[in-house]
């Protein structure tokens, strides 16, 4: 579809009000949901929910740092986003994208065999696969998830943007707003440049903080794989020694919006797949990959539904604990 270039909001606008955009979609999308794959925790300095239900989100684009605000207008079949920054222009420009724009959902049917999928589908229209179009931004939160509890991935996450990050451009003065919490991630040279021992303070292991200084300093190569088509993009951060086909994946899905990226290697998704889909207690990777055998092109989407589902396989060991890497 043909993409309208940002408009400004019309007339005087409040002291530290941005330009704004409304764009309308060509079928029903739910902002949060479609968004909320981009929140790193609870407490993801870089991403907010307000009490309206606008989505918030600081950003490093190619432009500068930037601050966007998205909500929905269900009544009137539109999305409005006001951003602010050095790089408020390239996040309008590129919300359609953000927001599903390009993804195509019409080839992806549910087996009526995989009732829990197809019910999840059902109930689930405005789901979208949206595309950032920033690599670096997912690739360091996926690196950090790398073989760690989720409560310590993104504790290390938040310590790091706070420590290493910029305050996110915005309307901080203003009543309920979320801006003056927000941080925008460090500059790739930025996090190349992080000592070790505060990784080491973030809880961040040495060989995950190794694998983000890599790709780091081959930041402008990684961010090519953004236009990139999946194989060629995969290859291309798979070269980095320390990012693997799981932390590829886990990128793509948001950087590109693959809608076929499965994060193979991931330690609970193939027992989620196996039980939604067949009922069985234990799945491996390929047992997985069989399963998601009829969505080839649509694997992502049908994770991403299989999540929705809230259905999990009976534990049957206690929880992997969280290791304070800082006490090491």
């Amino acid at each position: 579809m043909t993409v309208p270039p940002p408009r400004s909001a019309p007339g005087p606008q409040p002291a530290g009000a941005g330009p704004c955009r409304t764009w309308r979609p060509p079928g029903p999308v739910d902002v949060p949901l479609t968004l909320g794959v981009l929140c790193r925790g609870p407490g993801d300095p870089a991403y907010r929910t307000a009490p309206d239900g606008a989505v918030w989100r600081a950003s490093r684009t190619p432009a500068g740092p930037g601050t966007v605000r998205i909500a929905a207008r269900p009544a009137e079949g539109v999305v409005e986003a006001q951003a602010w920054g050095p790089g408020a222009a390239w996040l309008l420009d590129r919300l359609p994208d953000l927001l599903g724009a390009a993804d195509d959902p019409s080839g992806f049917a549910p087996d009526p065999r995989h009732r829990l999928l197809h019910d999840a589908h059902r109930r689930h229209p405005g789901l979208r696969l949206g595309r950032t179009g920033l690599v670096m931004e997912s690739l360091v939160p996926a690196v950090l998830e790398q073989k760690v509890t989720v409560v310590e991935a993104h504790r290390g996450w938040r310590l790091l943007l706070q420590w290493f990050g910029t305050p996110a451009p915005g309307p901080a003065a203003a009543p309920g707003s979320p801006v003056a919490r927000m941080r925008v991630a460090p500059a790739a040279r930025d996090w190349a440049a992080v000592p070790s021992w505060e990784w080491h303070r973030a809880g961040v292991d040495a060989r995950r903080a190794a694998a983000v200084v890599r790709a780091a300093r081959l930041a402008p190569r990684l961010e090519e794989a953004s236009a990139m088509g999946p194989a060629e993009a995969v290859a291309r951060l798979t070269t980095v020694a320390g990012i693997g086909v799981w932390t590829a994946a886990e990128t793509l899905q948001r950087s590109n919006g693959d809608p076929d990226a499965v994060s193979v290697g991931d330690l609970h998704l193939p027992n989620t797949v196996g039980w939604v889909l067949a009922g069985r207690h234990r799945t491996d990777d390929a047992g997985m990959l069989e399963l998601l055998e009829p969505y080839l092109g649509h694997r992502h989407r049908a994770c991403r539904l299989v999540r929705l589902c809230g259905a999990r396989p009976p534990r049957r060991a206690p929880r992997f604990a969280p290791r304070d890497f800082r006490a090491v």
